[in-house]
């Protein structure tokens, strides 16, 4: 089954990184490009030669024509190929497509990301607008939309979709963690990834959070940070005109369903108040992946003052251009709510997302809810 994938890599002019989490269709793109060499750094022996003689990777792209496209799948795995990278961008002329699954090992080793040399592309599971008019946004925030498991659901595979969930799960632990050596103590890290996930969407208490894993505040916050470098999530950091004072951020897992299946609660529909953090899960990746599609440059933050928040602040430099909250219900933010967010930013619109509204509507106090399919393509218009 085809999905029509936003992220156009037969277009690409120059070399490029494509990161993506684990089964979001990066190694199907990438195989559907016309390449001279294809190096797949998941083939075991493949890995090994290189590890041991990378030299042998200089060796094969030295004998390719000028222009010629060379494909690393999994580049995180050997990091020294991309000083041999870079000579074939430079002596040699070539163009790299170079696909990742983690970018920690290639920011924390030093390694050589080009300096400019190559795009940064990020791939994400996939959106509403990739699925098109079988997308099911319910079915979205109970099981997600990795490609494969979108295709089992669109086939009413639903046993083997949440199989394939579980052994998301398992497999990032075994392959992601303890094969990349990024924690010593694996089974603390699993009831750490646990405890991550039940908070999925609420703001982190670190302190908290270390008592329940029985591990160090410090070492919980270097957890937070292999999630986030392997793209399994993001923090979400509230706003604040100085960048020292931000604290309590909130954390967000890339997929429902994977966040889900981490839950334990792939067996069960989600509850009222489950769905509204699902719900706020999705639409803020959904946003972000069309940012990244559209090569936007935003950044984004929530907004936090006192018992009032609103949870996505979208950011064009230091400049916030966009408030949205999420709702899957009736209830708006409250009276005191509105008063304190426009006396912070008065010349910013909020709109609210929601679940339910099949129609746009306008409140006599000036915010507008908009059915979930107009808030993107609003942002989209930004």
């Amino acid at each position: 089954m085809e999905f029509n994938r936003t992220l156009k890599l037969d277009k690409l002019k120059s070399s490029a990184f494509i990161f993506g989490p684990r089964m979001t269709g990066k190694t199907y793109l990438i195989r559907g490009l016309k390449s001279r060499l294809f190096v797949d750094l998941l083939d075991p022996e493949k890995e090994l030669e290189l590890k041991r003689e990378p030299k042998h990777f200089w060796e094969e792209i030295s004998a390719l024509e000028k222009n010629s496209l060379v494909i690393v799948d999994e580049i995180q795995r050997i990091p020294s190929l991309l000083d041999y990278v870079q000579k074939g961008i430079e002596e040699r002329g070539l163009k790299f497509a170079l696909s990742g699954s983690s970018a920690r090992k290639l920011r924390r080793g030093g390694a050589n990301l080009l300096g400019g040399r190559a795009l940064d592309l990020k791939l994400h599971p996939l959106t509403a607008e990739e699925i098109g008019e079988r997308f099911n946004i319910h079915l979205a925030l109970q099981y997600g939309t990795l490609p494969r498991l979108t295709q089992l659901l669109l086939e009413n595979q639903k046993n083997e979709a949440k199989e394939l969930l579980r052994s998301y799960y398992t497999t990032y632990i075994k392959e992601e963690i303890q094969a990349e050596a990024l924690t010593r103590n694996v089974g603390a890290f699993q009831r750490f990834l646990n405890v991550a996930a039940q908070g999925n969407g609420q703001v982190i208490e670190f302190q908290n959070i270390s008592r329940e894993c029985a591990v160090a505040a410090s070492t919980v916050k270097e957890y937070y940070s292999i999630l986030e470098d392997t793209l399994i999530g993001r923090f979400l950091w509230p706003w604040d005109r100085s960048e020292r004072k931000k604290a309590r951020p909130k954390f967000y897992f890339f997929d429902c369903g994977v966040v889900r299946a981490i839950q334990n609660r792939l067996n069960d529909p989600p509850t009222s108040i489950e769905t509204g953090v699902l719900f706020e899960n999705w639409m803020i990746n959904e946003l972000i992946a069309h940012g990244d599609y559209l090569n936007k440059g935003h950044e984004y933050t929530f907004w936090r003052e006192g018992p009032h928040e609103i949870d996505l602040l979208i950011m064009n430099g230091q400049k916030p251009i966009l408030a949205i909250e999420c709702k899957t219900g009736q209830q708006l933010p409250s009276a005191s709510c509105l008063d304190a967010f426009k006396k912070q930013f008065p010349k910013v619109p909020l709109i609210v997302a929601s679940l339910i509204d099949k129609n746009r509507r306008k409140l006599e106090s000036g915010i507008e809810i908009l059915p979930w399919p107009d808030v993107i393509r609003r942002y989209a218009q930004l």
